[in-house]
């Protein structure tokens, strides 16, 4: 191995692999999985440190007065993208209400809920993770049959999606640094940087109710990472995630509570497809009367009811739960105080976050076995369509037909000023529901066609100053050797136009490389997750960002070998190869 390395000749590649074959020869210690149940000794009463602002259920306006008879359900006409299959978005980092537990299966108590009630209804149930970002633009376009996410059910989001009854209630926490001034949400102001995590009910909440200009994240862990090392001073979060994420010994702390103002938290459907919103609601009630509803309750989010609020329609029984607020009072005695800890330094706090060893080694495996393969058959895919798609517009580009050079231009102009994002979803969502019988729904023909489009727009601008760069000589030199127009550019001027775009090109196949992370926004299912993707779900199980740089060690890995590569390439092509030595002969 020694020797490996040394060969290697570039010490960053270098110490990257030494760390990925050190990590990989160990075995992984088994870490905390957040994403797991908490069980009934996690039991709390209801807090009592309510913002006055508090709404209670009286103005629930949307709960059905009944349900539909289970027998009287057609499965046959619910709508479903696969017959039989009920295909779910969701979420992988908010446990304990969504997430991927450590053998890397969609669970929580959101998802849970709504295996028994598919289980009730005769569905099989297929999970894909997406982001919350587009997950109700993707049930809407009939991407996903459910969206199941802990989404609270607000009026605006009922302009885009139907809801099911409520199969839980939605408040949400004020969470700080310890040590923090701040005691209320009341306390809350100008000139505070508030975190919540863009799309939800809390950055609402700041926005509508608060009036402040919220810090906006992508996901929980990031804004409780930048929570921790004091780079925000609050964190608005949903009370499950909130639980689940603060840890005994964070620097952190849940100070207040408040009741969401929007209702209840249900499950999305399409607004047009009424039969299976009422197909859910009658599982939803049968899995409350028999039980299923109050247990996975007592498993993973065992926390007192408020007074006149329940689950289901309003014909469902009120489900029995144990006496969460009793439990929550005998435990409390017997735990002993908890030590004060001395607050770390931030050094001491960016090791804690990016530097654990243990997560390290659980999370290469599995970056190995599932994120690299996707992540290479993503980029080489794309990688072709862009080279092909790429020489076509540099031609076109070039080219004295207006006819060819005005489209390659446009086309240009749209997929180089778009972000990539957007790409992605108008694809994903606007060919991928014409094309869904094509591609069975599986998001990667999609994802590489999507950075495919967008790679040829810039490669096709490296190939037009490339070929552009070779001398008007070359071109008369074989015009006059007898070429024709096609011919002297195939075999003379597009040969030293690509040479000369040799490290260009290759970076732009780096950037394809780490973009095709953004697939993960047309919903995967867990084993088609790339690099970026297993990092943060591991992220959202241990709440540590630890996992993310494993990941970007692997990048590290596939990376540098490339940028060498062309250079290599590159000095090849500028030097020739050296000539065999003359034999002279012997007289």
């Amino acid at each position: 191995m020694t020797s490996l390395l040394r060969r290697i000749g570039h010490p960053v590649l270098a110490l990257v692999l030494a760390f990925l074959v050190c990590a990989v020869g160990m075995a992984a210690p088994a870490a905390a999985d957040q994403c797991a149940p908490p069980g009934i000794d996690s039991a709390s009463a209801l807090p009592t440190n309510l913002a006055a602002a508090a709404q209670g259920p009286g103005a629930d306006k949307y709960t059905t007065p009944n349900v539909e008879p289970l027998d009287g359900i057609d499965v046959n006409a619910l709508g479903l993208g696969t017959p039989g299959v009920l295909t779910v978005g969701t979420l992988s980092d908010a446990p304990p209400s969504i997430c991927i537990n450590a053998g890397g299966q969609f669970t929580g108590f959101d998802n849970e809920v709504l295996r028994a009630v598919a289980d009730k209804l005769g569905l099989r149930v297929n999970f894909v993770g997406t982001d919350f970002s587009g997950l109700l633009a993707q049930v809407a376009s009939g991407r996903f049959d459910v969206g199941s996410s802990s989404i609270t059910t607000t009026d605006a989001r009922r302009q885009t999606v139907g809801f099911t009854n409520g199969y839980d209630f939605g408040y949400f926490s004020l969470v700080v640094p310890s040590g923090s001034s701040i005691t209320s949400f009341s306390q809350l102001g100008p000139g505070q940087r508030i975190g919540v995590v863009q799309g939800t009910v809390q950055e609402a909440y700041v926005v509508d109710t608060l009036g402040l200009d919220p810090v906006k994240f992508p996901d929980y862990n990031t804004v409780y990472g930048s929570l921790k090392t004091r780079q925000i001073d609050a964190w608005v979060a949903p009370s499950q995630q909130a639980v689940g994420t603060v840890q005994p010994g964070d620097q952190a702390t849940i100070i207040e509570n408040t009741f969401s103002l929007d209702n209840f938290v249900a499950y999305a459907v399409a607004k047009e497809n009424r039969p299976l919103i009422d197909a859910l609601n009658a599982g939803l009630d049968a899995v409350i009367a028999d039980g299923t509803w109050s247990r996975l309750y007592t498993d993973w989010v065992p926390r007192a009811l408020p007074p006149g609020w329940k689950p289901g329609s309003k014909a469902a029984p009120v489900p029995e739960l144990p006496d969460f607020a009793q439990i929550a009072a005998e435990r409390a005695p017997a735990a002993e105080p908890a030590a004060p800890t001395a607050p770390k330094s931030v050094l001491g706090q960016l090791g804690d976050t990016f530097l654990n060893w243990d997560l390290y080694r659980q999370a290469i495996p599995d970056l190995f076995t599932t994120g690299l393969p996707n992540t290479l058959l993503l980029t080489a895919g794309a990688a072709v369509i862009g080279v092909v798609l790429g020489l076509l517009l540099a031609v076109a580009g070039i080219s004295r037909s207006r006819l060819l050079r005005w489209p390659a231009r446009v086309y240009t102009d749209i997929f180089r000023g778009l972000p990539e994002v957007v790409i992605i979803l108008i694809i994903g969502l606007g060919i991928g529901p014409i094309v869904g019988g094509l591609t069975g729904n599986n998001p990667y023909p999609l994802g590489i066609a999507a950075l495919g489009l967008m790679s040829a727009a810039y490669v096709g601008e490296i190939f037009r100053s490339g070929i552009q760069s070779v001398e008007t000589g070359q071109m008369e030199a074989s015009r006059a050797l007898g070429f024709s127009y096609s011919d002297s550019m195939k075999l003379v001027i597009i040969p030293q136009g690509i040479r000369r775009v040799l490290p260009a090109l290759v970076n732009q196949f780096i950037s394809l490389l780490k973009a095709s992370s953004l697939v993960y926004f047309l919903g995967l299912v867990a084993n088609q997750r790339e690099l970026f993707q297993v990092g943060r779900d591991l992220n959202a199980q241990t709440g540590n960002l630890s996992p993310l740089v494993a990941a970007g060690l692997f990048y590290l890995a596939l990376t540098i070998p490339l940028t060498h590569l062309v250079n290599v390439i590159d000095s090849r092509l500028r030097t020739g190869k050296q000539p065999a030595p003359v034999q002279q002969e012997m007289i």
